[in-house]
C-alpha cells in the first residue's frame, strides 16, 4: 500500500491535519507533500491519494487547483481518493461566514469533484476540520479526529 497526502496550508493548520492523517498509516507507506513540493512522479504506484486544503471562498488554494487541473482526464484512473479541508464554522464567526458557506460550500467537496473527474475512485467521504479563526488555532480535538479519520481510511485499504 502506498499513500500520498498532498496539502496546502496558509497558517499551518492544514499542515498539522495532513501530518496527523499521515500518522495513521505505516511510515514506509505514506508520503506527505506540500503542494509547492509536489511532482507528478509522486503519483506513480500509489493506491490512495488524500488531498487537503484550507477553504478559501469555498475552494482549495490556487496552487492545489493548478496541480489537479493540469492532470490529464485519466490521470488518477483506478486510484482511491478522498479530500479534507480546514474551515471556520459560523458558530463563533457570525452570520457572514454562515452565508459564505451556504453560497460557496467547502474546499474538500470541490477537490473530490476534481479528483473524480480525473478518474479517481472515492473511498471515503470528505472531512472538514475546524479552525477557531481565520489564522487558527485548530479547535481542540481536531488533531485526534484527523488521526482517527486516517485510521478509518487505512482500514478500508486492508
Amino acid at each position: 500500500m502506498r499513500v500520498l497526502i498532498v496539502y496546502d496550508s496558509v497558517y499551518n493548520n492544514t499542515e498539522k491535519i495532513a501530518q496527523a492523517i499521515g500518522a495513521a498509516f505505516p511510515v514506509e507507506a505514506v508520503k506527505v507533500v506540500k503542494a509547492n513540493a509536489f511532482q507528478k512522479s509522486d503519483l506513480v504506484g500509489i493506491n490512495l491519494l488524500i488531498v487537503g486544503s484550507p477553504t478559501q471562498g469555498g475552494r482549495a488554494t490556487q496552487s492545489l487547483q493548478n496541480i489537479f487541473n493540469a492532470l490529464p482526464a485519466d490521470g488518477l484512473k483506478n486510484i482511491n481518493i478522498t479530500a479534507f479541508d480546514t474551515r471556520m464554522t459560523g458558530e463563533k464567526n457570525g452570520f457572514g461566514i454562515r452565508m459564505l458557506v451556504k453560497v460557496f460550500g467547502w474546499a474538500a467537496d470541490r477537490l473530490v469533484a476534481t479528483l473524480k473527474g480525473k478518474g479517481g475512485i472515492l473511498i471515503a467521504p470528505t472531512e472538514g476540520f475546524v479552525v477557531e479563526g481565520r489564522e487558527g488555532p485548530l479547535k481542540i480535538g481536531e488533531i485526534e479526529r484527523a488521526t482517527a479519520w486516517g485510521k478509518q481510511i487505512a482500514g478500508k485499504l486492508n
